[in-house]
């Protein structure tokens, strides 16, 4: 068995909108996603998120599960409508009451919370605003993190600002696939709602700095090794290019306080309104980065593509894919935890998200029998347990994720838990991959 040191942190992740249901209970506001998946043809069957797991009523079994799996840490999102129904103005305790609960629950039992502020589900109200396109909802984030922080912080010691904004900004205001369901092929609406999602990151993180003085805080970014399709220049050129916009962009904006200057000459006319000031926010130092890592992308050159970035994403015949149509490729996570920690010296990484969808069943037996997931996990727990034996400073790992949930415009169609969950009764099944990692934390080490 190869050992892990002794405070390293095993985890598992989910997030707000995904599990928790009770849309309209506890004076829980109207969210994008709530909007986003009552509209007919946005998510697969219809399906919503108003019940999903019914994590708001059935925390305590769900943290118990947690504890008898014998993580140090949860990584949860707080709902942002949850607490500020309209996204900003009158705050509603009985959010803050739920989270106060939630908590002080998780720390009974031994676990350490992690706390997302924003994992996607932004105040409809703000959105009927301009959302993500317009620049005082950083600021209205700003405030939702000072609420947020000053009622848990006493307790909450690590934090994250932001998860994924490429796919908010990509999914959310370029391809319409997520909410709010624009879609703009000039790019300049994702590009413009990525830096403000970037200065709302620079501002929570200022007001992390502030209200819990002792707390680790960083962002949570998702992360593509990107290659070339063939060794043409034209490939090379293109993966180059893409890699600069899904990873360098965020990055660079953080460690350098700037956005990467072939970018900017790419897009244009298409960047962002950047204005004195806002990389000085948006490079505010944080404590560590947190990646999410679940596969790689192999990219081309495509003249016909989307400019000004011209690529395709190809597809390796004959290899293993998830359920998700995402290739297995576990040594692409030691690829760009080194690229990412060679370039930028992180204080501190933690994988944030890894795993993957699985089309699971329960057996005759009751069981949930998940080999390829069982295979993921360990095979990028050893590329990333190499990493740092290569010296990157990789701190923690959660698996994505505790359990089954709404996967956004899949519903309920896609599996991600270690743990099942029969979405009619809500009874949860620990799956074999449960089991293994539960090994796996017991041991502190992996075969």
């Amino acid at each position: 068995m190869k050992q892990f040191p002794k405070d390293f942190i095993w985890g598992v992740a989910a997030s707000s909108y995904q599990i928790e249901g009770a849309a309209d209970v506890g004076g829980r506001g109207e969210s994008i996603w709530d909007r986003f998946s009552h509209t007919p043809g946005k998510t697969f069957n219809g399906e919503t998120g108003d019940v999903a797991c019914d994590h708001y009523h059935l925390y305590e079994n769900d943290v118990k599960l947690m504890a008898e799996l014998g993580v140090k840490s949860y990584r949860f999102s707080i709902a942002w409508p949850r607490i500020l129904p309209r996204g900003r103005g009158r705050v509603n305790e009985a959010g803050l009451d739920f989270y106060d609960r939630l908590v002080d629950k998780l720390i009974e039992a031994g676990i350490d919370p992690l706390a997302t502020l924003y994992h996607w589900d932004l105040p409809q109200a703000l959105d009927d605003e301009g959302g993500w396109l317009n620049r005082e909802t950083a600021d209205h984030f700003a405030h939702y993190t000072d609420v947020v922080s000053k009622r848990l912080g006493d307790r909450i010691k690590m934090w994250g600002t932001i998860n994924e904004p490429i796919c908010v900004a990509m999914l959310g205001y370029f391809t319409g696939m997520h909410a709010p369901g624009h879609q703009d092929e000039t790019m300049q609406e994702m590009n413009t709602a990525l830096h403000h999602l970037l200065l709302g990151h620079g501002k929570a993180v200022r007001v992390l700095r502030q209200n819990v003085p002792d707390a680790k805080v960083g962002a949570m970014i998702n992360i593509y090794p990107i290659y070339p399709a063939t060794e043409a220049e034209e490939d090379k050129a293109a993966a180059e290019r893409f890699y600069m916009y899904h990873n360098h962009w965020f990055t660079a904006a953080m460690y350098t306080g700037e956005y990467p200057a072939e970018g900017l000459r790419l897009f244009g006319r298409a960047t962002p309104d950047i204005q004195d000031g806002d990389m000085d926010i948006i490079s505010t130092p944080t404590d560590y980065i947190g990646l999410n890592y679940y596969s790689r992308l192999i990219a081309a050159y495509d003249p016909e593509a989307n400019k000004p970035l011209q690529v395709k994403i190809v597809k390796e015949p004959d290899v293993e894919y998830t359920a998700m149509d995402w290739e297995v490729f576990p040594d692409g996570l030691h690829d760009v935890l080194t690229r990412i920690y060679k370039e930028y010296k992180p204080k501190e990484i933690i994988i944030a998200e890894n795993g993957c969808a699985v089309n699971d069943v329960v057996n005759e037996d009751g069981k949930v029998i998940d080999p390829q997931r069982v295979s993921y996990i360990k095979r990028h727990i050893h590329a990333m347990q190499k990493t740092m034996q290569e010296g990157v400073p990789v701190k923690g790992y959660y698996v994505w994720s505790l359990m089954d949930n709404f996967e956004w415009s899949y519903g309920f169609s896609k599996r991600f838990g270690i743990i099942y969950v029969d979405y009619e009764t809500q009874k949860r099944i620990p799956k074999e991959s449960y089991y293994t990692y539960q090994k796996i934390v017991k041991n502190n080490a992996i075969n």
